[in-house]
């Protein structure tokens, strides 16, 4: 039976804590005929939605094949065309290197109807459960994100080191773990100064939560000395030596006697 067209839904699931779910994106999700959800995105949130709900996992990982972003495309297309009501879960928010731009231009062609639903993203949460605040009346008026990622065909993305490196107090890089060294080196050619702190931090918001603090000049050593591996964020810039005094989230998980340890390096 068609029931006409149906509608679209791009909810940001936030960072790792199922707790951090918008009410918008825990109402629509309730109401899900379909759910589409990435890798990063915490099964306890599925929850939510109904039980005879059609869930679809289509994520990404970068050690194996996985569904390419046509794919994705066409099947938010074909299930909004089919009269369902359609969740796309991503991991933080999905505005934030999400690709939620991709999906809803693919859904407006074929005339279907959506809604952007913010949700919090990595970028932001994962410092502040590691005691980190991106900006500081002394220390920070300014912050940018950057994706580490290198594109498929190995090129590197267009990052404008210099103007990172000597106009914006905090940087946060995204999938950037595996290119630690690129980082390190072009802040460190650009200006940024030897001693500039950093912070990497794992799995954030979760029990499992790492974090990782040193200097930029040796950083990168201290990743591979330690196998620090992704997801993770991270943090250059002088908010950073906040955290030996703001964090509060791993000392939580230690007193609750959860998983979770904070290195300092």
């Amino acid at each position: 039976m068609n029931r006409g067209k149906g509608n679209v839904y791009f909810i940001g699931a936030g960072p790792g804590d199922p707790k951090l779910l918008t009410l918008r994106g825990a109402e629509l999700l309730q109401e899900a005929d379909v759910v589409v959800y990435d890798r990063l995105v915490n099964k306890e949130l599925l929850q939510h939605a109904p039980k005879k709900a059609e869930l679809i996992y289509c994520g990404k990982s970068p050690q194996a094949p996985s569904i390419t972003q046509e794919e994705i495309n066409q099947i938010l297309v074909y299930h909004g065309l089919q009269g369902k009501e359609v969740v796309r879960l991503k991991g933080g928010d999905s505005t934030v290197f999400g690709r939620v731009g991709e999906e809803a231009a693919a859904c407006r062609e074929q005339g279907l109807s959506f809604e952007i639903v913010p949700g919090i993203t990595s970028g932001i949460a994962a410092p502040a459960y590691a005691g980190i605040p991106l900006t500081h009346r002394e220390l920070s008026s300014s912050f940018a994100v950057i994706t580490g990622h290198r594109r498929k065909n190995g090129r590197e993305e267009e990052i404008d080191w210099k103007g990172l490196a000597t106009g914006v107090d905090t940087l946060v890089f995204y999938m950037g773990v595996r290119q630690i060294h690129v980082i390190q080196e072009n802040l460190l050619l650009h200006g940024l100064a030897h001693d500039t702190p950093v912070a990497l931090i794992r799995w954030g918001t979760c029990e499992t939560q790492e974090t990782i603090t040193g200097e930029l000049a040796s950083i990168a050593k201290e990743v591979e000395r330690r196998n620090f591996q992704s997801p993770a964020i991270i943090v250059v810039g002088e908010v950073v030596k906040l955290r030996e005094q703001l964090a509060w989230f791993e000392d939580k998980l230690n007193t609750s006697s959860y998983l979770g340890e904070a290195v300092n390096v």
